[in-house]
C-alpha cells in the first residue's frame, strides 16, 4: 500500500454536551482539546454568536455575512465555489467539514452546504473575545494555518498535467483532512462525486471518472459505495 505524509490539526470541536449562559447547547463540534476554563469561555462567545442552518445545494453569497466574520462549521459539509461568468466550469477553491473553519465567500465565490450544515457565524465582536484567550487564539492560528496549507498544496496539484495524478494528490490532501483508519486503508468521510472531484482539481466529470478507473486498477482506491477508500498505510497518516 502506498504511504502518504499527512499533516493533522485539531478542529475547535467537543462533545462535552456544553451548555452556554443562555442555556442553549454550546457548540460540539469547536473545542475539543481546550482546557477546561478556554473550553467554557469558547463556548460562552459561540453560543452567543449566530448559528445558520445551511439547506444542502443551496447558494449563499457574501452579502449573507457580515464583514470580518469566520464560519466554525459544526455539523455537515461545505464548500465554497467559484466561476468566471463566462465560464462552463467551476472551481472549489476551500472545503470544510465538523470542527474546522472557513471564510465567507469572496464576491467571486458561493458558499454551498455538501449536506445539510450547521455553522456559527463568527463576527468581528466575536472573535476579538475569543483572541483574548492564548489557547483558543492558538488554536484559531491552527486551523486558518492549516486552511491556507490545504489551500497552497490544492494550487500546487494543478501543475501536474497528468489528471490521474491530480486526483491522487487531492485524495490524499481530503485523506489527511478527513480520513479515518478502517481495514486496509483510510475511509475518506467527506460526500464526494466525480463532480465535485473534477472541481476541486480543473477537470471535467468524464476526466474524472478515467482517472479514478486508473486509481483503482492501480490499487490505490477503492469505492464502497458513494464512500472512498485510499489504500495507503494507516501507520502514516494522523488521523
Amino acid at each position: 500500500m502506498e504511504r502518504a505524509s499527512p499533516r493533522k490539526t485539531r478542529g475547535l470541536a467537543d462533545t462535552d454536551g456544553n451548555m452556554g449562559d443562555d442555556g442553549r447547547a454550546a457548540p460540539s463540534s469547536v473545542l475539543s482539546g481546550l482546557p477546561a476554563a478556554e473550553r467554557a469561555h469558547a463556548a460562552r462567545v459561540l453560543a452567543a454568536c449566530r448559528e445558520r442552518t445551511l439547506e444542502s445545494r443551496v447558494p449563499h453569497f457574501r452579502g449573507a455575512f457580515p464583514n470580518d466574520a469566520f464560519l466554525a462549521i459544526e455539523t455537515g459539509f461545505v464548500v465554497l465555489r467559484a466561476s468566471a461568468d463566462s465560464a462552463s466550469r467551476s472551481v472549489i477553491t476551500c472545503e470544510a467539514g465538523p470542527g474546522r473553519l472557513a471564510m465567507p465567500p469572496s464576491p467571486e465565490e458561493v458558499l454551498v452546504a455538501l449536506t445539510t450544515a450547521s455553522v456559527f457565524v463568527v463576527d468581528a465582536t466575536a472573535r476579538a473575545e475569543l483572541l483574548k484567550v492564548p489557547a483558543i487564539a492558538e488554536r484559531i492560528v491552527e486551523q486558518l494555518t492549516h486552511a491556507l496549507e490545504r489551500k497552497q498544496a490544492a494550487i500546487a496539484n494543478m501543475a501536474s498535467p497528468r489528471h490521474a495524478e491530480r486526483l491522487r494528490r487531492r485524495l490524499l490532501q481530503l485523506g489527511e483532512t478527513y480520513g479515518h483508519v478502517v481495514r486496509d486503508g483510510i475511509r475518506i468521510d467527506f460526500p464526494l462525486s466525480h463532480a465535485l472531484l473534477a472541481e476541486m482539481i480543473g477537470s471535467s466529470r468524464e476526466t474524472v471518472t478515467r482517472a479514478l478507473d486508473e486509481l483503482q486498477r492501480s490499487g490505490f482506491v477503492a469505492r464502497d459505495g458513494g464512500t472512498y477508500r485510499l489504500l495507503v498505510s494507516p501507520a502514516t497518516v494522523a488521523v
